[in-house]
C-alpha cells in the first residue's frame, strides 16, 4: 500500500493551489514507479481525511489528471492509474547513482563545451561609464517612437499587422530602408536587396551558418570584434588573422593568402575598424574588393557606426562599389537610437538574401513588425534621419572634450589617438599600469570600464567609450579614473 501521508505534502501557505500541489504530487509519484499502472487510488473523501484537506481540493486534483491522462474512472469501482503506462520500477534511494544531482542546475545529458562561446555578456553599467562606444539614450527619439508604435498597435487590419509576415521583415522598411542607404551610403538597391535582422549579430549567425561550411577558411583581422569570431568559430570555420595597421586590414597579407589557400569569407569593419577605431584607407579598400572578385571570397562588410564621422563626408562602404555582388554590408540601429531596440538589416544581391531569408524563418521565423513598421515610419517622416544630426553634434562635442580631458589629466598614464568617428576613444595605458586590477578598483568607486582582455593579443590597451556621458560625467569619468591610478 502506498504511503500517502509521508508521500503527500500540502502546503496551505503556498502560492500554488492546493489541488496543483496535489496532482503535481501524483503525477511524480506515478513517474516514479510507486503508484503502478493500474493501481487503485484512495476515494477523495479517504484522500481529504487522510491529508486534512477539503474533498474538493481532492476532487479538482484527481479531474486534473483525469484530463492530462494519468488517471482513469471505472463506474461503480474508482480511480486508477491508467493501464497503459510501461512498467516502471521505482528505484531505492540509497541506491541512485547520485544522490546529489540537481535537474535544475545540471543536465542528466552530456554537454560540449564550446570555448568561443565563454564571452562575457555586457549589461547595464553602474553610473559613471567609459563603456565600449554605446549611445546615449537619453537622446533617442522615444517619444516618436512611442507614437509609431502605438499607431501600429491600434490602426489597421489587426489580422495582417498581427499575424505572420514576411521572413525578410517589414516590407515597409525594406523599402524605406532601401531609399535611405541608397541616398547617404551610395548603395544601389531595392526592397529585395534587404533582410532585416535583430541586430548585427544576427546578420552575423545567419550570414555563418548560411553561407560557411566546417573547415572554411574566414580572414579576420589580429584585432577584431570577438562577436563576430564566435559565429565563424560556431559554423565550424578556421580563422586567420592577418595584421591591422593604422590604415586597417593589411590587404597584402590577404592576397598572399589567396595565393596559397581557398578564402571563403574576409569580416571587415571598414569604416571605423573595431576596436582600434581607424578607417580602412581607400586604396585598401579597391584592392579588397579586387581580391574578392579574383578569388570569390564574400565580403563581411560590418558598418556598426557608419552615421558617426567627425570629419568629413565618411567614406563610402565598401558595398557602394561593389559590381560582383561580392558583399553582404550590414548595419543596425544599435549606435544610431539603442541596444534595446533589436532591429538591424543585411543587405547583398537578391538570391543570397533569399537564401538567408529562409535559414532565418528556422531561427527566428520573422521579427518584432510592429517595431519595424514603427522604424518604418520614423525614417519615412525624416525623425532618425533629423535624430541622427543631432547625436553627431553632440557626440563630436563629447569627444572633443573627452579627448582633452584625457592630455589634460591622464597623459603621463596613457596614449591615445583622436577619432575620426565612432564613439570610443582606443588608449594605450602605460606598462607599469595592471589594468585588470585598474577596472575592478574603479567598479568599486562606481565606474566601470572595460579591462581590455578582449582585445589580446595587445596588453594594456582598452576602448573607453564617450557618447553615452554627458560632459560632465566624463569629467567625473577622469577624475575618478585619476584617484584610481594613483592610489595603485
Amino acid at each position: 500500500m502506498v504511503a500517502y501521508q509521508s508521500l503527500l505534502r500540502i502546503d496551505k501557505t503556498a502560492k500554488q493551489a492546493a489541488y496543483l500541489q496535489l496532482a503535481n504530487q501524483l503525477m511524480g509519484l506515478i513517474r516514479g514507479g510507486e503508484l503502478r499502472a493500474g493501481q487503485k487510488l484512495l476515494g477523495s473523501r479517504q484522500m481529504a481525511a487522510l491529508l486534512n484537506i477539503h474533498r474538493q481540493t481532492v476532487v479538482e486534483a484527481y479531474d486534473e489528471l483525469l484530463i492530462q491522462g494519468w488517471l482513469e474512472t471505472r463506474t461503480g469501482s474508482g480511480t486508477y492509474v491508467v493501464e497503459n503506462l510501461p512498467e516502471i520500477n521505482p528505484t531505492p534511494l540509497e541506491k541512485h547513482q547520485n544522490q546529489n544531482s540537481n535537474p535544475a542546475k545540471t543536465a542528466g545529458f552530456k554537454i560540449e563545451n564550446a570555448p568561443h562561446l565563454a564571452r562575457g555578456v555586457l549589461g547595464a553599467s553602474p553610473h559613471l561609464h567609459l563603456d565600449d562606444g554605446f549611445p546615449d539614450p537619453r537622446l533617442a527619439p522615444l517619444a516618436e517612437l512611442s507614437r509609431a508604435y502605438r499607431s501600429q498597435l491600434l490602426h489597421g487590419n489587426p489580422y495582417v499587422k498581427l499575424g505572420y509576415n514576411d521572413t525578410k521583415g517589414s516590407a515597409w522598411l525594406r523599402r524605406e530602408l532601401s531609399a535611405y542607404l541608397n541616398e547617404t551610403r551610395g548603395l544601389k538597391t531595392t526592397a529585395d536587396n534587404i533582410l532585416i535582422t535583430r541586430g548585427t549579430v544576427m546578420g552575423l549567425y545567419l550570414a555563418s551558418t548560411g553561407l560557411l561550411k566546417k573547415g572554411d577558411k574566414v580572414v579576420v583581422g589580429e584585432l577584431s570584434w570577438g562577436g563576430a569570431n564566435m559565429s565563424f568559430l560556431q559554423a565550424g570555420a578556421e580563422l586567420i588573422k592577418i595584421p591591422v595597421d593604422t590604415h586597417g586590414l593589411v590587404i597584402e597579407a590577404l592576397e598572399k593568402l589567396c595565393q596559397q589557400q581557398p578564402i571563403r569569407m574576409v569580416y571587415v569593419t571598414s569604416h571605423h575598424h573595431y576596436p582600434t577605431t581607424v578607417a580602412l584607407r581607400a586604396d585598401r579598400r579597391l584592392q579588397l574588393l579586387r581580391l574578392a572578385e579574383a578569388y570569390r571570397f564574400i565580403v563581411f562588410e560590418d558598418d556598426y557606426d557608419y552615421d558617426f564621422h567627425y570629419l568629413s563626408q565618411p567614406l563610402l562602404p565598401l558595398a557602394s562599389a561593389d559590381r560582383q555582388g561580392m558583399v553582404l554590408y550590414c548595419g543596425s540601429f544599435t549606435k544610431a537610437i539603442s541596444p534595446a531596440f533589436r532591429v538591424g538589416y543585411l543587405v547583398g544581391s537578391e538570391n543570397a538574401i533569399h537564401h538567408l531569408s529562409q535559414l532565418r524563418r528556422i531561427i527566428d521565423r520573422q521579427g518584432d513588425l510592429m517595431l519595424e513598421n514603427s522604424f518604418a515610419e520614423l525614417l519615412q517622416n525624416g525623425v532618425i534621419q533629423r535624430h541622427l544630426r543631432k547625436s553627431l553634434r553632440e557626440y563630436r562635442t563629447r569627444r572633443d572634450a573627452f579627448c582633452e580631458l584625457l592630455s589634460t589629466h591622464l597623459s603621463s598614464y596613457l596614449q591615445f589617438q583622436i577619432p575620426d568617428g565612432g564613439m570610443a576613444v582606443w588608449t594605450r595605458f602605460d606598462a607599469s599600469i595592471d589594468l585588470e586590477m585598474l577596472a575592478t578598483e574603479a567598479l568599486k568607486k562606481g565606474l566601470f570600464f572595460a579591462d581590455g582582455k578582449f582585445h589580446a593579443p595587445l596588453t594594456h590597451h582598452t576602448r573607453l567609450g564617450f557618447a553615452s556621458s554627458t560632459v560632465s560625467e566624463l569629467e567625473e569619468c577622469v577624475e575618478t579614473l585619476k584617484r584610481c591610478i594613483l592610489s595603485q
